[in-house]
C-alpha cells in the first residue's frame, strides 16, 4: 500500500489532484474552528467535556446534538461558521431523489443524461439554501435561548451569545453566516469531486468524523495502559480490536457482494454485420440501499425521547396519573432492548423503502427487451420484471439483516 501511495505521487496529474484535495479539506477544517460573530462556544465545550469525563459521553436529550456534532467535525460545539456542515446538502439530495419517484418531470430529467443532471443539481442547490436558512434560524434561536433549548443540563445563567447588538440582528447575521458556510462546504465537495480525487461529499464527512480520532486514541491508551481498576482490560482491548477488524471485513464483503443474473443477447443482423449473441450478467447488490437506512433510522430515533419528555412534562401537571411518557423516554434514551428493537425494525423498513424507490425492475426489463436481451428461463417483459423484483426482495432482506 505504501509503494502504491509513493508511486501515485510520481504521476504529475494524480499528485496535483491529491494536493488539491488536501488543500480543500484543510479549508473545511479551518472553517470548522472559526466561531460565529457574537458566539462564545467555551461553555458548551466545557460542559460536554465534563459529561464525557463523568459518564463516558453524552446521554439523553443531548444525543441529537452529539450525533450532529460528529458529522460536522466538532463545528457545531465550536459555534463555527461551518456548524451546519454538509448535512443540508445531503438532505436536499435525498429529497430530490425521493421526489424523482413521485414527480414524473424530475424522473424524466434524471433520464436525460448530463443536461438533466445539471438541472437537478441546480434544484438541489436551491433546496440546500432553503434548508440552511431554516436550520440556521433554528440554531440561532437555540443559541440565543440556551441553556433552556440547545443543551439539557447546562447551568442556568450560562451565556453563549455575547452579541451586544439587537437580537434580530444577531439572528439575521447568524443565518447568513451559517448558510454561507454550508454553501462553501457544498462548493468544496463539488470541486473535490470534479477536480480532486472524487467523492468530495463523502470525504468531507469522513474528515469531520475523523477529526476526533487523536483524542479517541489518547483516551483508548489511557483506558488500557493506565487503568488500575479492571484486571481484564488488556483482554477486552484485544477483543475490541478483533471485533473491529471482523466488522470491517464483513462490511467490505457485504458491500461488494452481488447476485449475478445471467443475461443472453439474441443475434441480430445490421447490414452485413451480426451483433449480439454474447452472454453477460446483471449485477444486483446485496446491500443495495447502502448506509441510508441506518442514517434514516438513527435520525428518526433521536426525536421520540425529546417529544416524550415534552409530553411527560405536560402529564406531570395532572396528579394521580402514571407518567408513562417519561418512562418510555428513558427507555429510548438509555438505548436498551426497546431502543434496539425499534432501531432494527426501522432499518428493515427503510431498506425496503429505499429499494422500492431506487430499483426499477420494470424499466430494467424494458431496457433488456429493447436491446434484445433476456434472462434464460424467464420470458421477456412483465415476467422478467417480476423475477427481478422477487430476487431483489430476498437480497434486500439479507442486506437489511446485516445492517
Amino acid at each position: 500500500m505504501l509503494s502504491a501511495f509513493t508511486n501515485s505521487l510520481k504521476i504529475p496529474e494524480l499528485r496535483q489532484k491529491i494536493f488539491f484535495t488536501l488543500a480543500l479539506l484543510f479549508i473545511a477544517r479551518v472553517g470548522a474552528n472559526i466561531p460565529l460573530p457574537g458566539v462564545d462556544p467555551t461553555p458548551i465545550k466545557e460542559f460536554f467535556e465534563s459529561r464525557a469525563d463523568s459518564s463516558g459521553g453524552t446521554e439523553g436529550d443531548n444525543n441529537v446534538l452529539a450525533f450532529y456534532n460528529m458529522f460536522t467535525g466538532g463545528a457545531l460545539l465550536n459555534g463555527a461558521l461551518f456548524a451546519l456542515g454538509i448535512m443540508p446538502y445531503i438532505s436536499a439530495s435525498i429529497i430530490m431523489q425521493l421526489m424523482g419517484a413521485v414527480f414524473p418531470q424530475l424522473a424524466r430529467l434524471q433520464q436525460e443524461g448530463e443536461p438533466g443532471r445539471q438541472k437537478i443539481s441546480q434544484y438541489t442547490r436551491y433546496l440546500t439554501m432553503v434548508i440552511c436558512m431554516v436550520q440556521g434560524g433554528l440554531l440561532a434561536v437555540a443559541l440565543r435561548d440556551s441553556p433552556t433549548s440547545l443543551i439539557s443540563g447546562l447551568p442556568q445563567g450560562t451565556e453563549i451569545v455575547v452579541f451586544s447588538g439587537p437580537a434580530w440582528l444577531f439572528l439575521f447575521l447568524t443565518v447568513v453566516f451559517l448558510t454561507t458556510g454550508s454553501l462553501i462546504l457544498m462548493w468544496l465537495g463539488e470541486q473535490i469531486t470534479q477536480r480532486g480525487i472524487g467523492n468530495g461529499i463523502s470525504l468531507l464527512i469522513t474528515v469531520g468524523i475523523l477529526a476526533d480520532l487523536p483524542k479517541a486514541l489518547h483516551d483508548a491508551y489511557v483506558m488500557v495502559f493506565e487503568s488500575t481498576d479492571d484486571k481484564m482490560v488488556l483482554l477486552k482491548a484485544g477483543l475490541m480490536i478483533g471485533l473491529f477488524l471482523l466488522v470491517v471485513c464483513g462490511i467490505i464483503a457485504v458491500t461488494q457482494a452481488q447476485r449475478k443474473i445471467p443475461v443472453q443477447y439474441a443475434k441480430r443482423m445490421v447490414g452485413r454485420k451480426v451483433f449480439g449473441g454474447q452472454s453477460s450478467f446483471l449485477p444486483l447488490k446485496v446491500n443495495y440501499a447502502g448506509v441510508m437506512p441506518v442514517i434514516f433510522a438513527s435520525a428518526i430515533l433521536m426525536f421520540p425521547a425529546q417529544l416524550l419528555r415534552l409530553l411527560g412534562a405536560a402529564l406531570a401537571d395532572k396528579p394521580g396519573e402514571t407518567n408513562w411518557a417519561i418512562d418510555l423516554a428513558d427507555a429510548f434514551a438509555s438505548r436498551g432492548a426497546v431502543y434496539y428493537l425499534v432501531f432494527g425494525g426501522l432499518i428493515l423498513v427503510f431498506s425496503y423503502f429505499w429499494v422500492s424507490i431506487m430499483f426499477k425492475p420494470v424499466q430494467i426489463a424494458d431496457d433488456l427487451k429493447k436491446n434484445g436481451g433476456y434472462i434464460p428461463g424467464v420470458s421477456p417483459g412483465d415476467p422478467t420484471a417480476r423475477f427481478l423484483d422477487f430476487v431483489m426482495t430476498r437480497l434486500t432482506l439479507a442486506g437489511a439483516i446485516f445492517l
